[in-house]
């Protein structure tokens, strides 16, 4: 290798660096993003687990279940689509993989987070983010 080859290969691998961290800075900011759009999801749930004065004993051990970082990551990949998800697609998503111990361990995450009311199950196997019920607008006193 000759002297405008060491050149060559140095000026290219000096402009891949540079691209790379530029990737990485952009990623940076977007965790920073959604690392605060978490904690502020986070305060207004426990917020509103107060106000409605659901802050049982088994509403705290919900709590802490979806609060934990695993539970964050699948709630992030919902709340970054928008859309109902099967867990093959959470999966990939997550980079985690697709063979069926994936897919089974997280659908069974799925399923607590249906049983706690975090998520909706529409139909078998699809999963979304659960609506909070609706109330009445105009209550009728009872007589």
């Amino acid at each position: 290798m000759n002297h405008e080859q060491v050149l060559a290969r140095e000026t290219l691998a000096g402009a891949q660096a540079e691209q790379l961290r530029a990737q990485i800075a952009a990623l940076t900011e977007q965790l920073v993003v959604v690392d605060a759009e978490l904690a502020d999801l986070a305060t207004t749930r426990t917020t509103l687990l107060r106000l409605t004065g659901t802050t049982t004993a088994g509403t705290a051990s919900t709590g802490a279940t979806v609060a934990s970082p695993a539970y964050q990551q699948i709630l992030a990949v919902f709340a970054a689509t928008g859309n109902p998800l099967r867990a093959k697609d959470i999966c990939v998503a997550l980079g985690t993989g697709t063979a069926a111990k994936n897919t089974e361990s997280l659908r069974a995450k799925l399923k607590r987070l249906v049983a706690r009311g975090v998520l909706t199950e529409l139909e078998s196997g699809l999963f979304a983010i659960a609506q909070p019920a609706a109330s009445n607008p105009d209550p009728t006193p009872e007589s």
